[in-house]
């Protein structure tokens, strides 16, 4: 599953957008990243872990490393 899905998955559950995020992640977090840039590196695969970290975390989620059985 790629990540963009992951992302307007959870913020689908979270009844957010893209927009918003981009803005609380200026914000709340310093990065300077606009939604046309955030939208950019979902659509492209280029976001980084920190960012998708920064994401899950202005959310409400954790990302955790599950060894498979």
């Amino acid at each position: 599953m790629k990540i963009i899905a992951i992302i307007k998955y959870l913020l689908a559950q979270e009844c957010t957008t893209m927009t918003k995020i981009a803005e609380r992640m200026q914000k709340e977090k310093h990065v300077p990243l606009s939604m046309n840039n955030l939208s950019r590196k979902l659509r492209s695969d280029t976001i980084k872990y920190t960012e998708v970290a920064d994401i899950a975390d202005l959310l409400g989620y954790d990302i955790k490393f599950v060894k498979r059985v």
